[in-house]
């Protein structure tokens, strides 16, 4: 019983404490509730109060934005309407300004009106003149008739022949005198001329030779240059086609060939590699490439100081470098662009002295043997050659004509042709001024030169040793070891057949190969 009683009360204290919970619970989730219900009220309270700020400061920023475009606005206007103003303006000064024009058009066309009005009148009061005059002359005239017995044509007719008689006797008799004249003194005045001009002008002359000497600061930089085995002097040799002489000679090294322009490229290479001091074949070619480019760059230095101490102008670029390669060009051992020169001075003077344009003269006398400095291989003279090139430049017509016929290839057209055919003749005639063997020496050597460019595959041609030896050197993906033996063969074959030399020519075929790679 006892148990049982107190189960019993354990289940109603179970109960209760259930009960009393619960109760509990509800009063604490009404108080929630209640603080939960005041807790939105606030929020709300402050989002209406934000709410109403932004609003505030919405409405504030719309009106300074439309504060700002209406500003901007009206700024638009006001330029607006200025520029319609200044265009008003700019408009009304034109119609004032036209409105001028007019009045003053409308008085220059009074003045010309009344102008017109006199003319009509004067002109009017000249015809009635003029026929009175000519009734009154034609009464003289009827008098005179009348009077003489001749009508006024035969009376003309008698004087125009007694007239002509006079005036033929007198005529014949003033053509013999200055024919008479002219014997006894053109031969005189020409003489005169001629002398005077060669008097006023002086020019060194000097032979051209196809050696130059290099000057050496000591014997010890032979070996230098030879190199090794001779590597050195065969690659410069190769490179600039020109016969390098070491010899006994102190202190000097011989560069022989027949073209000027390979001897001074070999002498301020050797001079650039001696200063340096770096002398290898690879730097020989670098340096000779580099001088080939200065001498062309010279060149035409040469040809534009030449022009302008002539007073020469206006010559075509073309023509004023080959007139700066005269001077690597030489004529029957005269140096082409000192002659040149001096066949244009000579001109000049002589043109003066006849009363021609001293100024043509020239420039024909300085381009008169520009047929000579092509190197290409043409039948034509070279004055014809010349005629065609100052043709081809755009030289006037009594130019071109005087260049062609100064050796009498064709007519002479102009005074000036007869004035460079004189001139030229007068520089060659110099005593000393020209040798002849040398040209058919250098025209020897340059047809060694040509049959050697005639075959396939050659890159290089040079006659060295006074024509002696010929060395080709060919372009090795084109001409195999054998092809090389064949081709010094069929060359040698050809100089044989075409040409006259003295003694043997030995003809020296190089092949070479060479691999090229860069580090970076």
């Amino acid at each position: 019983m006892e148990i049982t009683f107190i189960i019993i009360a354990a289940i109603a204290g179970l109960i209760i404490g259930f009960l009393i919970s619960k109760t509990i619970d509800s009063k604490s989730a009404t108080g929630t509730l209640k603080s939960a219900e005041k807790e939105a009220n606030k929020l709300l309270k402050e989002a209406e109060k934000e709410g109403e700020s932004l609003k505030k400061d919405k409405i504030l920023q719309a009106k300074e934005k439309f504060i700002e475009l209406k500003s901007e606005h009206e700024k638009v206007i006001l330029s607006r309407d200025q520029k319609i103003n200044e265009a008003e303006k700019r408009t009304k000064d034109k119609e004032s300004q036209v409105s001028n024009e007019l009045s003053k058009n409308k008085k220059l066309n009074a003045e010309v009106e009344e102008k017109l009005k006199d003319y009509a009148y004067r002109n009017e009061y000249l015809e009635k003149r003029q026929e009175e005059i000519d009734k009154i002359l034609q009464r003289k005239i009827n008098q005179l008739e009348v009077v003489s017995g001749l009508s006024a044509e035969d009376a003309k007719a008698q004087l125009m022949e007694s007239l002509k008689e006079t005036a033929k006797a007198e005529s014949m008799q003033m053509i013999q005198d200055t024919v008479e004249e002219a014997k006894l003194t053109a031969q005189q005045e020409a003489k005169k001329i001629v002398i005077n001009t060669i008097q006023r002008v002086g020019t060194e002359e000097a032979i051209d030779n196809c050696v130059s000497v290099f000057n050496l600061e000591n014997d010890d930089v032979k070996g230098r240059i030879i190199g090794r085995e001779g590597r050195n002097i065969r690659a410069i040799e190769a490179a600039t086609g020109v016969e390098i002489i070491v010899d006994d000679t102190p202190e000097a090294i011989i560069l022989s060939c027949f073209d000027s322009i390979r001897r001074e490229v070999a002498r301020l290479s050797l001079h650039k590699l001696v200063t340096d001091g770096r002398i290898h074949p690879a730097r020989i070619e670098e340096v000779v490439k580099k001088t080939r480019k200065s001498i062309d760059e010279e060149i035409i230095d040469i040809g534009k100081r030449t022009i302008i101490d002539l007073g020469i102008h206006g010559l075509h670029p073309e023509l004023v470098k080959m007139v700066g390669r005269m001077k690597y060009r030489s004529s029957y051992g005269q140096n082409l662009l000192q002659h040149s020169r001096e066949v244009a001075k000579l001109c000049g003077i002589m043109a003066s002295e006849l009363g021609l344009n001293p100024k043509l003269a020239k420039r024909a006398g300085l381009l008169h043997d520009i047929g000579k400095v092509p190197e290409t291989e043409t039948e034509l003279p070279h004055a014809i050659l010349g005629m065609q090139l100052a043709e081809k430049y755009g030289e006037k017509p009594e130019i071109c004509n005087a260049i062609g016929a100064h050796h009498d290839e064709i007519e002479m057209t102009s005074l000036l042709s007869p004035i460079i055919q004189v001139c030229d003749a007068i520089s060659g005639a110099r005593p000393g001024a020209r040798r002849q063997v040398l040209d058919s020496y250098v025209k020897r050597l340059k047809d060694l030169e040509e049959i050697a460019f005639g075959f396939g595959g050659v890159k290089k041609a040079y006659a060295i040793q006074a024509g002696r030896e010929l060395r080709v050197i060919v372009e090795s993906e084109r001409v195999s070891d054998e092809k090389a033996s064949a081709l010094s063969f069929e060359i040698s074959q050809k100089i044989q057949t075409d040409m006259t030399y003295p003694g043997q020519v030995k003809i020296t075929v190089i092949r070479e190969t060479r691999a090229i790679n860069i580090a970076k």
